[in-house]
Order: structure tokens, then sequence, then C-alpha cells
């Protein structure tokens, strides 16, 4: 389709929503006040994560192993019982208590990959090529879900913020974003959106159809594909070392 059809098109769109609304232009929801999203799709990443720190190595894991998942699910617990079924602005603590839970699932990944790159660089870690690659793995998707939940939690002042409309400027800007008739009127970046961000950053190593627009987003972006960048390319190279 070429630009003047697609113009073409984008008007008579703008019509039938000016004609549905009485002849008063629609904000998009992500720029007014909504519902909060559902909590169960945060809920089950963070569970994930918390699985995949019980399931690394001892040697790798933040000392005492247990610490760090245990403080996780009381904080998760917590913010449930807050908010059992969306994500609402009731209490400023709560924005806290979720940036803690965060920081911590950060922490123990963080700590883990540096500890799995030491120990390939001396030669430690790795003398199986199938745990290798598990754990590798555990550590590559834990990241994947640490940065989703980072960019979730900052991208126009927090999920809070963003049912409340108080930004009006994107640090993510998404597809629907840009071409609105591509998705209902009540769309709105909800927390799979910022996981599938974070997975194809952390594969691509680079921005693909989410395009980041504040500072603290690309810088976050960059650090992210530079520690997918080198978890990769430092298990995968030992792996293939160790099966030739």
């Amino acid at each position: 389709m070429n630009d003047g059809a697609h113009d073409a098109e984008s008007r008579l769109v703008r019509i039938e929503r000016l004609l549905e609304s009485g002849g008063r232009e629609v904000a998009p929801a992500w720029r007014r006040v909504t519902h909060g999203e559902p909590r169960w799709a945060v809920t089950a990443a963070i569970l994930v994560a918390v699985t995949l720190q019980l399931m690394l190595p001892h040697r790798l894991a933040f000392r005492p192993s247990w610490v760090l998942p245990v403080l996780e699910l009381v904080l998760l617990g917590g913010l449930i019982a807050a908010n059992p079924r969306r994500v609402e602005p009731r209490n400023r603590r709560l924005r806290w208590l979720g940036l803690a839970l965060i920081g911590l699932i950060s922490l123990a990944n963080s700590w883990a990959a540096a500890r799995l790159v030491a120990s390939l660089v001396n030669g430690t870690e790795g003398l199986d090529a199938g745990p290798l690659l598990l754990t590798g793995g555990g550590i590559w998707l834990t990241n994947v879900i640490v940065f989703a939940l980072w960019y979730w939690e900052w991208d126009r002042g927090g999920p809070a913020d963003r049912m409340m409309g108080r930004h009006q400027y994107a640090d993510f800007l998404f597809v629907q974003m840009q071409s609105p008739e591509t998705a209902p009127p009540d769309w709105e970046p909800a927390f799979l959106d910022y996981l599938y961000l974070s997975f194809t950053n952390s594969t691509a190593f680079s921005p693909t159809d989410v395009m980041p627009l504040s500072r603290w987003a690309k810088m976050l972006m960059m650090l992210q594909s530079t520690v997918s960048l080198v978890t990769v390319v430092l298990v995968v190279a030992r792996a293939v070392n160790i099966l030739q």
C-alpha cells in the first residue's frame, strides 16, 4: 500500500472515530485514565524468576541460597494481598515495595551471572556442556524477566501512573502508538508487551519494533544487550569447546 492510500485510510479511521464519539476525538487509552492492568502476568513472571533462582547451582547463588527467594516471595505476597486482581495506585508505598522486589531479583541474578562469567574465564566452570547450557539459559531467561520488570515499572512513571494517564510523553514507542488504527481503542501497553520488548532486545541485541525514546530507556536497553551478549557468547563458546 502506497503512502497516499495509507493516509486516506487513516483519515477514514479518524472520521469513523469522530462519528462514534459524537464529534469529539477520543484520546488513546494509553493517554487517559483506565482500569489497572491484571496482575496475573507479572505475578507469573516473578514466580518463574524465583523458581529459576532456586534451580541454580549453590556455588553460583547468593549465600545462603534461600534468603533472597524467600524475601522475594514475601514481598510478592504483600503486593498480591494489597492488590490481588489488578495493579492499582492505592498506596505509594506499594510502588517502593515493588521496586524492592525487582531489586532483589536483579541482585540475585546479577550475582549468579557474575559468578558464572568469572568461573568461565578462570576455567573452573563448565566441565559438562549440558548443565552449563541449562545454567546459562536459566540466568539468561531470568535476565529477560528482570529487565521486563524494570521497563514495566519505569515507563511513564510505572503502571499506576500509566493507569491515571499522568505522563503525556512515552519512554517506549510501541507500534500501536504510532498507528492507532491497528489496535482496538482500549489498547495500552501491559506487562506482556514489556516482556516481549525485553526478549527481543536480549536476542537481537538492539531495538526491533519498540523504540526507546528517553535516555534512561536507551541506557537500560544498552545494558541489557551487553549482559545478554556476554552471557550468551561465553556460555555457548565454552559449551562448543566442551563438545569438541
